[in-house]
């Protein structure tokens, strides 16, 4: 009796080690097999427009490999409160073993392709979709380096983003692939997240639980219009040193007008505060990263520190999710790499005189039109530059019908101290249509 037991004991551990063994085998043939694909599916009502590369694990590179082939389970926003094997059956069937195994291969080393793409992420609920697609538009543009968006929006403006983007030539729809995203917060707390500040705008704190195979991504708000391309500001990421893991400019470069250092009721980031409206992140160090605080002698990880944040500090916030990373970064000064106010100029950088020195050298790199200056009168030159983004015919010459009624355009503003200063709107501007324009003709 005894013999009979050890031999079926033996025949059962042959049993498993030749299936594990036929499941290796069958994973390695999926993954190398020419044409194989993962076609990425969106959530309920979204849409993914990819085809990208393999999972990077590096600071500044990230993405998934899409390509026609066999269907993946459904993507849907997982987070610290969505586990991967919470999933309903609908969203992660049959092949999410399978998927498992090969996302694991695809991110060990020599088995990466080179990842060029920009991944560029924006918030839009309300009436933020015509300001949305002109920043995409800017971005589409200007860059010589293919683009991913990701796009999160309310359920309403899913269909919306859709059209217009499949709307535009082939090819501007050459140049990016995009996904539309459901907005997404924690259960127990998606009303309180939702009202912060302004609707959604608190949703980019959770992109790093949500977007969890983007190593890095760039979130900008919905009224940023480029004005160079957008890997310049993607490069960035390789002047991060060890502990950076975001990059930010300050919310102000005088005091004297500054609102963080007159006004808040919390703790900020250095003398005037950081802006959170263009904001370069490494994901996988922000989910790694265990954050000094004032609540705890124990550091809390990215999905641990932010609900006790709110509920410490939500009656003393005016900016809501901006006064949060203030207040996370000025505990961990250390994480943060400081950029220059041209690549997040705003109407508080020329509204009293021109403050942005960066700017006055180089020009403006990236535009920030907040306090809705782009549809109405107080800055005539920020509105001039949305204008001509947003009225500018794809496949026309960007030099005769972009920047040059632009420059009319703007000689008409300089009654305001930010239309004086408007000549450091086109110098970037100028030498980044110029460069597009050469690269078109050498291909021709």
């Amino acid at each position: 009796m005894r013999c009979y037991l050890q031999a079926f004991l033996l025949c059962m551990v042959f049993i498993f080690f030749s299936l594990v063994y036929v499941f290796n085998q069958l994973a390695s043939t999926l993954e190398d097999r020419d044409g194989w694909g993962l076609k990425e599916q969106g959530i309920p009502g979204g849409r993914s427009h990819d085809d990208g590369h393999l999972l990077r694990k590096r600071p500044g590179l990230a993405g998934r490999d899409h390509e026609e082939g066999l269907d993946r389970c459904k993507s849907l926003s997982v987070s610290y409160w969505n586990p991967y094997w919470r999933l309903p059956a609908d969203v992660c069937g049959v092949n999410c073993l399978l998927e498992s195994s090969l996302r694991e291969r695809s991110s060990s080393p020599g088995n990466h392709h080179a990842d060029e793409r920009s991944h560029v992420a924006v918030v839009a609920c309300g009436t933020r979709l015509e300001e949305t697609l002109t920043m995409l538009k800017s971005a589409v543009l200007l860059s010589k380096k293919p683009l991913h968006f990701y796009i999160f929006a309310e359920d309403d403006l899913h269909e919306p983003f859709k059209n217009a983007l499949d709307s535009w030539p082939r090819t501007a729809q050459t140049k990016f692939n995009f996904t539309i995203y459901t907005i997404t917060f924690p259960e127990e707390n998606a009303k309180e997240w939702k009202k912060l500040f302004k609707p959604c705008a608190s949703q980019r704190l959770f992109l790093p639980l949500i977007l969890k195979e983007v190593d890095s991504l760039l979130y900008v708000d919905t009224d940023i219009i480029f004005l160079q391309p957008v890997e310049d500001i993607w490069a960035l990421l390789s002047q991060f040193d060890s502990s950076h893991l975001a990059a930010m400019a300050p919310e102000h470069e005088e005091p004297r007008i500054g609102w963080y250092n007159r006004f808040a009721r919390h703790p900020y980031y250095g003398k005037t505060g950081i802006n959170s409206g263009v904001m370069l992140m490494n994901m996988t160090r922000l989910r790694e990263k265990s954050f000094k605080n004032d609540m705890t002698t124990v550091p809390l990880k990215w999905e641990e520190i932010l609900m006790p944040l709110l509920q410490k500090y939500k009656l003393n916030i005016t900016w809501g999710d901006q006064d949060l990373l203030n207040i996370i970064f000025h505990h961990n000064p250390e994480s943060l790499y400081v950029f220059p106010c041209q690549w997040n100029y705003r109407p508080d950088h020329c509204i009293y005189g021109s403050n942005c020195q960066q700017a006055d050298q180089e020009g403006v790199f990236i535009l920030h039109g907040n306090r809705g200056v782009y549809h109405n009168d107080k800055q005539p030159a920020f509105r001039a530059v949305y204008e001509a983004i947003q009225k500018f015919p794809f496949g026309e010459n960007m030099e005769t019908s972009l920047l040059q009624p632009l420059e009319a355009s703007l000689l008409t503003t300089t009654n305001s101290y930010c239309g004086r200063a408007s000549h450091l709107f086109t110098k970037k501007l100028k030498q980044s249509i110029l460069s597009v324009q050469q690269e078109v003709t050498q291909r021709r």
